[in-house]
């Protein structure tokens, strides 16, 4: 009786998981991003920016919404980190990419880091949500910038859910609306790439 009591417990109380990769160049602003969302998403506010130090392996943010279970893998940027990327591909339901809108020295290397997620096999049919971040610091142009760049890499991105959003990290604008895409997006795709069960 107690197994049947347990089993029904786990079962009625099991939460699909989706989870999103939080990737970019070192710099973007990637950490500051996920401390934003865990304030967004619970109220409670995280890691001062000014202490942030660079993410050397992976930071992790779980919210619930909806009766879902969403984890945020915050990966490091560097470029000697960013081989353990993949590892992390097969269980991914979206891909948040951050660039920093404020170096237009790096748009090339990040953009040039984007297509070959995009060509990655295991992130094939992922929702891709490109975050032209650190808005805070530039005008609206910059993003206006982010979306041609990705615009003219569409053929690299086929026919997944790709959007371009801009944000500012350090303020929260713009945030709830990541949270929502991916939330969505992920939930439309779920055909393709199905939910992990969280108990």
């Amino acid at each position: 009786m107690f197994t049947l009591m347990s089993g029904a417990y786990r079962y009625f109380t099991r939460l699909d998981e989706y989870n999103v990769l939080v990737l970019g160049l070192d710099g973007a602003g990637k950490t500051t991003l996920l401390e934003k969302i865990k304030y967004t998403t619970t109220g409670i506010a995280g890691m001062p920016p000014e202490k942030i130090q660079p993410t050397v392996g992976v930071n992790i943010a779980k919210v619930h919404m909806q009766r879902r279970l969403v984890k945020f893998l915050d990966l490091g940027g560097q470029e000697d980190l960013q081989g353990i990327w993949s590892s992390y591909f097969s269980d991914a339901h979206a891909v948040l990419f951050v660039i920093d809108s404020s170096n237009k020295k790096r748009m090339d290397e990040a953009l040039s880091v984007l297509l070959k997620l995009s060509s990655a096999d295991e992130l094939a049919q992922v929702p891709f949500l490109v975050l032209a971040n650190k808005l805070d610091l530039n005008d609206i142009t910059t993003l206006a910038y982010v979306k041609e760049l990705v615009n003219g890499a569409a053929d690299h991105l086929d026919d997944r859910f790709v959007r371009v959003l801009g944000a500012s990290a350090i303020s929260g604008e713009g945030v709830q609306p990541i949270i929502d895409w991916l939330f969505t997006t992920m939930v439309e795709n779920s055909n393709l790439r199905p939910p992990l069960s969280s108990e």
